[in-house]
């Protein structure tokens, strides 16, 4: 598909007022996307776990105006959020023209997230998710006839276009988005839904977030892809990822943990690596995000369970465990790692299946 098919035919159908309501997750990239081209274009193929419990609720109530042009109001938590309006804004410019009936209603905006906001959770990519699936439902009411195949992957380019990971969020439980030489249909413009054969060690998979640091990170996600560009080591990073990738198509289909635990980690480590190189260089690890990585470390080699980190841009740590290793892997959270959580919060997450209609 290119852009120009999700361009809108004629809508058969008008509506002066509504509410839509749905709720979308975050989600967990195995490999990481890191660098962009424009109009959103990641730079390497990603694939990414869909979570279940970390999501956003939006309810978007929309009212018809006499205008040719939109306006909205934001609120989280029932406040006012002026902080969320410019990146909205920007986020409407450019779907506009994918989604023309925006541009004679207004909005009001109300969202909720079930975790703490920029603690490396992904809030942008549930946030958005669940605004491109509200305004989807809106096209949907003016579009009936609308195939549900359609619907997700239009959900799912429009996401895109405001925060990049978030497309990988309307489906579940594996998404892949970036073209793959070696995945069917694999897209620059939306997520599928990962085609291969997946063996059942990875059905029923959960990540457990151990929350290291809750605050506002100090390099945004947003300049940190910007900092790829002219990176001394971006092409080499980049051919890394694509290669990862690969190597997961066969670790999917024969169920190696030990494997899916050497790249799910390398893909950590590698990203943040590509923050620590760039220039200006910064770090977002904190002192407990590597405590809780050598203690990981050495209760797999104790222990022989299966169970990784992997980390997003941020100080928190993912932990991914298959479902037989659930009870011995919350014990050993229990026991050893809540300390290292600031005020030994956690969250513990599974793979989900996406975006729904509240």
């Amino acid at each position: 598909m290119t852009t120009d098919d999700f361009m809108p035919k004629l809508y058969k159908n008008s509506s002066a007022e509504g509410l839509v309501s749905c709720s979308a997750p975050s989600n967990i990239a195995l490999v990481k996307y890191w660098g962009k081209h424009p109009n959103q274009i990641p730079a390497n193929p990603s694939i990414s776990f869909t979570l279940e419990n970390c999501k956003t609720q939006t309810n978007l109530r929309f009212q018809k105006n006499n205008q040719s042009s939109w306006s909205f109001e934001v609120f989280l938590e029932g406040k006012s959020t002026e902080a969320f309006k410019p990146k909205i804004q920007t986020f409407f410019e450019r779907i506009q023209k994918y989604v023309p009936f925006i541009r004679h209603y207004d909005f009001i905006i109300e969202t909720t997230n079930s975790f703490p906001h920029s603690s490396g959770i992904a809030s942008s990519a549930s946030g958005f998710s669940a605004l491109a699936y509200a305004l989807m439902q809106i096209e949907e009411i003016l579009s009936p006839d609308m195939d549900r195949g359609f619907f997700n992957k239009k959900a799912s380019f429009l996401s895109r276009l405001g925060s990049g990971s978030a497309c990988r969020s309307i489906e579940g439980d594996l998404i892949v988005w970036g073209q793959h030489p070696l995945i069917e249909n694999s897209s620059d413009l939306y997520g599928i839904k990962y085609p291969n054969h997946v063996h059942k060690n990875f059905r029923n998979f959960h990540d457990t977030i151990l929350l290291v640091d809750k605050g506002e990170k100090k390099v945004s996600s947003s300049i940190g892809h910007g900092l790829m560009h002219n990176h001394p080591y971006a092409k080499a990073r980049f051919t890394q990822a694509t290669d990862n990738l690969s190597k997961l198509i066969a670790v999917f289909d024969s169920g190696d943990l030990e494997m899916f635990i050497e790249i799910v980690e390398s893909e950590a480590l590698s990203l943040h690596a590509m923050m620590m190189s760039s220039n200006p260089y910064y770090l977002l690890m904190k002192s407990n995000t590597l405590n809780i990585i050598n203690a990981i470390w050495d209760f797999r080699k104790q222990t022989g369970i299966a169970v990784c980190f992997t980390l997003d841009a941020g100080a928190n740590v993912h932990m991914l465990y298959p479902d037989f290793a659930a009870e011995p892997v919350r014990a050993f959270i229990e026991t050893e790692l809540v300390k290292f959580c600031q005020n030994e919060h956690y969250i513990h997450d599974k793979l989900g299946l996406g975006a729904k209609l509240l």
